[in-house]
């Protein structure tokens, strides 16, 4: 028998397989706070319950599984998020109730305003601060996922500007900084940090100013490659 006729006698129901499904992991910026986008499931297993954004690989529309993700996410955000990228495959006999089971997790990032208006009409998805989801008893394992998404995007902002995804195309400086220490989880000193991100040329100025509460801070946008620069040292040192 050659590949040929192999592949088209080939029968995939003969073997038990596994349920695949991907999960994203949706942060942005709002408030002053990292806030992750949660919808309520309306069927069973745990309907009622929050979870993250996701679902089946559909076999005749999607080609791959970031075609998956980017489908289930513009259908609760209106929008492909502008950063995406795969965190960890996860797969056990106990992890849904339906039986053995695989998801692909995925961390994105996506500026608040960009999808408000569209989140606004969705009745089962909302943003929610990180410290309020904590205390939730969300669906699957999903509450696991969010920590491992939570610490990779502390490692993204120790080394790298990746976190200005989860701003609004313009930004100011103080923005920018007060994000990275959300994420790493203490101070970092103003100084320092505006000549690390200088010197790396990672910024266009966009010329225009915005108020802050005290003098008009610059506003400023993300070069195009700026999000696969890595710093040499961590911005803690």
């Amino acid at each position: 028998m050659n590949e040929k006729q192999f592949l088209a006698e080939y029968d995939k129901r003969q073997y038990d397989s596994p349920l695949v499904t991907v999960d994203a992991v949706m942060f942005t910026y709002h408030e002053e706070c990292l806030k992750v986008l949660l919808v309520e499931r309306s069927n069973h297993p745990d309907q009622g319950k929050w979870g993250l954004p996701g679902g089946f690989v559909d076999l005749e529309r999607d080609s791959t599984l970031e075609d998956t993700v980017q489908r289930k996410l513009k259908e609760k955000t209106g929008i492909e998020p502008p950063y995406l990228e795969q965190l960890q495959s996860i797969g056990n006999a106990k992890r849904d109730k339906r039986g053995w089971s695989v998801t692909i997790a995925y961390t994105a990032l996506m500026a608040y305003q960009t999808c408000e208006a569209h989140i606004a009409t969705v009745t089962d998805a909302q943003w929610l601060a990180l410290d309020v989801t904590s205390q939730m008893d969300l669906a699957f394992d999903h509450q696991a996922i969010i920590g491992l998404a939570r610490e990779r995007m502390r490692q993204k902002a120790l080394y790298s500007i990746v976190p200005a995804y989860a701003l609004p195309e313009a930004f100011t400086l103080p923005e920018l900084q007060h994000l990275h220490e959300v994420l790493i989880g203490k101070s970092l000193q103003k100084k320092s940090f505006r000549r690390r991100i200088e010197q790396a040329e990672l910024l266009i100025d966009t010329g225009e100013k915005r108020s802050e509460g005290g003098r008009p801070a610059a506003l400023y946008r993300m070069k195009q490659a700026s999000g696969a620069y890595t710093f040499v040292r961590n911005l803690e040192d």
